[in-house]
Parts: structure tokens; C-alpha cells; sequence
């Protein structure tokens, strides 16, 4: 155990208890918790400041708004239905193909409208909130699968996770649905963790479950060595998350749409820590680095892109 801690520590591992007392306490005041916690609030403020998120398409917050449901979800486009306040991807419910009463979801499945209706009851109960509180279920278009992302992804839709310190990108993961992960974009869940390298966005590592991986397990095409598109939009968008959060250390998440580019998914507050395997190196040398950037130098979020790039940028 002593022999292990003691690697961690050579590479520079960031560990759950140093990053919650160094980082996320003295940086993330409480007060702007909902900014990133209730999904609602996040899509408003990023709205107002121009940054691109998923069209809302309705909101159902009380109990007896379900009755409403199905005239609500009639002619819509493919859409996703998601707690307000949940976390690592419980809740959701993706519908590719809604009909008249009968919607087929992502993984083949299909629901009726009282299987609608029951899951969102459950939403509404807090069966998936981060504690138990009431929630609101949202209900918003399905994002488009970007063809660039075909060859390494399977069912669902890849997001980009960036870790941003002090307003400054500093490291960054895609992460890739699979056949294990039915689809969804969680680690937990059996996704693919590709380290990008903040510079290019090109794919540098890539880990299934603390296992190395050079290609995707479904698909067999090459990770290491795919480039990002749109990457210098999807750090912008990150830094630009960043500010209206008022939060000095998060995790920004965003989807890249076949028609509307980068969009805002979501944001953490306490994002988690496999990013470090992702990218085969230890988050703390970044925050340290970027700990030694004054203020002054950071006026504004594409001065602090472009000094990200510099100092945590791959060598070429």
C-alpha cells in the first residue's frame, strides 16, 4: 500500500479528499451550487449569456401536470426526458422515435404513455436527485450525433468532459458510449474514457475501466490519434461555462451536435477523478500550474484558452 501511495504521488494524482479541501471548498462558494445542481437554472443562465444548450421543449414539476403528458409529447421531435437535479446519467430516458403513444428509446426498447408518465412520477418523487428532493423532469430535444464521432461510438452520443481551474481549462476527456454502457456517455456504466489534449483535441489515452485501450471495443477504430472536432469552440464554450458559474473549479460538459455544433450539457460542481486515467497523468502538477498564473493575465475567457493551450498542451 505504502509503494503504491507513493506512485500516485510521483505522478501527481489528485485524490477525492485534496480535491474537495484544496479545491472545490475554497472555490466553489455554496451559494452558487444551484447554478450547476438544478439543470433548469443552468440552461437559463446559459441562455442569458449566449452560450448554446439543448432546446428545451417542456417541463413537468407537478403531479398533476401528468395528465398532461401525452398531449405534451405529441408531435414532438426525438427528445430526452431528465431529472433537473440528478447526477451521473440516472433518470435518463432518450426517445429517438416518438409515435402516437408509443416511443422507441435508444436502446431498442419501447414505452407507452403511462411507462412516460411512471417514469416521470418518479423524477418528480426525487428518486434520482442528488438527495431526494423533489425534482422537476425536463424534457429537451435529442442531440444528433456529430458523423465525425460514428467510427468510436455506439447507440448513444460521446460528451466531452473539461475540468476548469479558475477559470482556465486544464484537462479534458471524451467519453464514448458502448454496447456495455447501453449506449450512454458514464464511465460507471462501461463508457470509454479518451484523455484529449487540451492544445489540439487530439485523443492522447484511452481506459475502459482502468484498462489501457488503444481501440474502441465495439467499433475496433483507432482512439488515440482522433481529433476532437470543433475543439477550439468546445474550450471556449468551457471557459466561457465557467465564468457565468461563478465557480472557481468544475466540470463543464458538452455534446457536439450534427447541426448546431458544441452545446452545453451540463455542469458539475465536484467532478469526478478518472479523467486522470483517461489522460494517463495526475490533475494536481495542472492545478499547481495554473495556480502560478496571476489574475491579471487571465482578463478574459479567450486569453485564458489561449494560455491553457500553452501550459497543458501535449507536445507536438
Amino acid at each position: 500500500m505504502l509503494t503504491r501511495w507513493r506512485t500516485l504521488r510521483q505522478r501527481g494524482i489528485l485524490g477525492m479528499n485534496q480535491r474537495n479541501g484544496g479545491f472545490i471548498l475554497p472555490w466553489n462558494p455554496r451559494k452558487h451550487y444551484p447554478r450547476v445542481d438544478d439543470k433548469l437554472l443552468t440552461k437559463r443562465l446559459m441562455i442569458e449569456a449566449g452560450i448554446p444548450v439543448p432546446r428545451l421543449l417542456g417541463v413537468v414539476s407537478e403531479f398533476h401536470e401528468l395528465r398532461d403528458v401525452p398531449t405534451l409529447l405529441s408531435n414532438l421531435p426525438p427528445f430526452v426526458i431528465k431529472p433537473a437535479r440528478g447526477a451521473q446519467g440516472n433518470g435518463i430516458v432518450v426517445i429517438v422515435e416518438p409515435g402516437d403513444g408509443r416511443y422507441r428509446r435508444s436502446n431498442g426498447s419501447y414505452m407507452d404513455d403511462d411507462a412516460v408518465k411512471q417514469h416521470i412520477s418518479s423524477i418528480l418523487s426525487g428518486v434520482f436527485s442528488l438527495r431526494g428532493d423533489w425534482d422537476s423532469a425536463i424534457i429537451e430535444e435529442m442531440i444528433v450525433l456529430h458523423p465525425a464521432f460514428k467510427p468510436i461510438t455506439l447507440q448513444g452520443v460521446p460528451d466531452i468532459r473539461v475540468v476548469v481551474y479558475r477559470g482556465l481549462p486544464v484537462m479534458s476527456m471524451c467519453r464514448l458510449p458502448t454496447s456495455a454502457s447501453s449506449g450512454r456517455a458514464n464511465l460507471h456504466q462501461g463508457a470509454i474514457g479518451m484523455g484529449i489534449d487540451i492544445a489540439s483535441g487530439r485523443g492522447i489515452h484511452a481506459t475502459l475501466r482502468s484498462h489501457s485501450l488503444q481501440t474502441h471495443i465495439d467499433t475496433g477504430h483507432e482512439l488515440v490519434g482522433f481529433t476532437i472536432p470543433h475543439w477550439n469552440e468546445v474550450l471556449s464554450l468551457a471557459a466561457r461555462a465557467s465564468e457565468v458559474s461563478g465557480l472557481g473549479y468544475l466540470g463543464v460538459d458538452v455534446v457536439i451536435d450534427a447541426v448546431h455544433g458544441p452545446v452545453l450539457l451540463e455542469l458539475n460542481a465536484r467532478p469526478g477523478l478518472a479523467i486522470q486515467l483517461a489522460n494517463m497523468e495526475g490533475l494536481l502538477p495542472r492545478l499547481r500550474l495554473a495556480d502560478s498564473v496571476p489574475v491579471e493575465a487571465l482578463p478574459n475567457w479567450e486569453e485564458r484558452c489561449h494560455i491553457a493551450r500553452e501550459l497543458f498542451g501535449s507536445p507536438s
